[in-house]
């Protein structure tokens, strides 16, 4: 009998629910977006009630689909935005405030304050991460400071505090679990990542109760049985990782050197570094790429805050076009060297700038500027933000030895050929873009027993198309020079 895993991708705009056979091969899928919130400039939120509905909905709606039964699952995998920050009643599971989402930069006086008294060094030492609103214990701070009573309740052990994993954990649990995996736990500002454990240093600094926060768990593990009634019957949650880690682990990046670009909402570069957390100096992140049996592998990244919703933003924003489809042709009839830079620094720059102050602007118009142009440089925007990354990791010592990307972006020929030509590097993409579900359907189907080992896994990963450069050195360094005078007159 054939044995499935369904994975819950809770993602910035849309929850997805994937039926994975033991092969690894797709047998449904449903997708449903939710509203987001702006109420203020740089502020992000979402109703958890929103997301917890869209998940519940979308996994009745895949297996309904595929034809099956919760007695047909051999375990559940979620995999989720991360640093996205939840606050809600033990008793009631009511959360107290919107979840604080990872792109908001409400938090960004409270970070300058940090670097100012000189904790930053501490918290990159301790964490891999830098002082920068991005991260879940500054959205942390934020709630209990401006929700009435929320610091003395915390105090009391009267709410608990999850990334978007651990929230739908204690759903789908009826409120039985209360765990995350090292993979998020390492995104707080609150995890030591090389003793891997709530910081009690961090803990302090942030005036944050360690009875707020989850028990950390390897990302393949036990993390309980869902309630009956949700499913049609119980199920065990056997995996669990943040989106960008569960996208290097369903790209097989098991090998130190190893690389991952994924575009969806932002971009995020992920490094294999081995067992070895490695100290950017290059203002990147060190994270945890996954623990499993103990075992923690790191990982270097790089995290750009917008990559397809500036696609989005020319969609529903400005209107210049119906569908994210209709990028590539436009792009096709433009030359690469049109002279229009699109900083699409909506929500702040992220690495290796890190400026949350940072807005949006487009560099280059003339009268003969139109659509085409502005739309291009758009889907160029980020291909020069990628190339920021790789750059940044050659000063760190390090060069990815493959890059394979994965995405909805990536269905955009366009965009990876001028990605493979700005890098001057091969990139690849898989056969199955949605890497994301599939990593946290490949956790939950090894401590499951569907999947052998990480050698197995690697032997099911496929190409679907090589990208290599055209261009010339001088053109590509031409065209970056034009990005990077962009970013500096955005930052004057």
């Amino acid at each position: 009998m054939t044995r499935y895993i369904l994975a819950i991708d809770q993602g910035t705009t849309s929850s997805r629910a994937m039926i994975f056979d033991e092969r690894a091969e797709v047998r449904a899928v449903s997708q449903q977006e939710f509203p987001q919130h702006f109420p203020e400039s740089g502020w992000v939120e979402h109703d958890p009630e929103d997301i917890w509905d869209s998940v519940l909905r979308t996994c009745r709606e895949a297996m309904e689909k595929a034809g099956i039964g919760a007695g047909d699952l051999a375990g559940i995998g979620i995999t989720n935005q991360r640093e996205t920050t939840v606050i809600w009643d033990r008793q009631t599971g009511k959360p107290i405030y919107h979840a604080i989402v990872w792109q908001d930069r409400r938090a960004a006086t409270l970070c300058r304050t940090l670097k100012d008294e000189g904790h930053e060094p501490v918290i990159q030492d301790k964490t891999g991460l830098l002082a920068d609103p991005y991260f879940s214990a500054t959205k942390i701070r934020w709630i209990l400071d401006n929700v009435e009573g929320a610091q003395a309740r915390a105090e009391r052990g009267e709410l608990a505090f999850g990334t978007v994993d651990t929230f739908l954990l204690w759903r789908l649990t009826g409120g039985r679990r209360h765990l995350t995996d090292a993979t998020n736990a390492s995104r707080t500002l609150l995890f030591n990542i090389h003793e891997q454990r709530w910081d009690k240093d961090l803990l302090a600094l942030f005036n944050v109760p360690e009875s707020l926060l989850p028990e950390v768990k390897d990302s393949a593990d036990d993390f309980g049985d869902i309630e009956a009634d949700l499913l049609g019957g119980t199920v065990p949650v056997y995996g669990m990782a943040g989106d960008q880690q569960a996208a290097l682990f369903g790209q097989t990046c098991f090998r130190e050197g190893m690389a991952k670009s994924t575009y969806g909402t932002g971009c995020f570069l992920m490094l294999n570094t081995g067992d070895k957390p490695l100290h950017s100096e290059s203002r990147l992140l060190t994270t945890v790429a996954y623990r499993l049996n103990g075992k923690t592998t790191y990982a270097l990244e790089g995290s750009i805050f917008i990559a397809g919703a500036a696609i989005q933003w020319l969609r529903d924003g400005i209107k210049l076009i119906r569908m994210a489809k209709e990028t590539e042709s436009l792009a096709e009839q433009t030359p690469a060297n049109h002279g229009v830079y699109l900083v699409p620094a909506f929500t702040g720059l992220g690495a290796p700038y890190w400026d949350p102050k940072a807005r949006g602007a487009i560099f280059g118009l003339t009268r003969d500027t139109g659509i085409k142009e502005i739309v291009t440089a758009g889907l160029q925007s980020v291909c020069y933000q990628t190339k920021d990354l790789q750059k940044a990791m050659e000063r760190d010592g390090v060069r990815p030895v493959a890059l394979r990307v994965d995405g909805g972006m990536v269905e955009n020929n366009w965009v990876l050929q001028f990605l493979a030509d700005i890098l001057g590097a091969t990139v690849d993409r898989p056969r199955l873009i949605e890497t994301t579900a599939l990593g946290a359907a490949y956790l939950a189907g090894l401590k499951a027993g569907v999947f052998e080992s990480l050698e197995a896994l690697e032997q099911l990963w496929q190409c679907d198309r090589s990208f290599t450069p055209e261009m010339t050195k001088e053109t590509r360094d031409r065209l970056y020079e034009g990005w990077v005078e962009a970013v500096n007159r955005l930052q004057d």
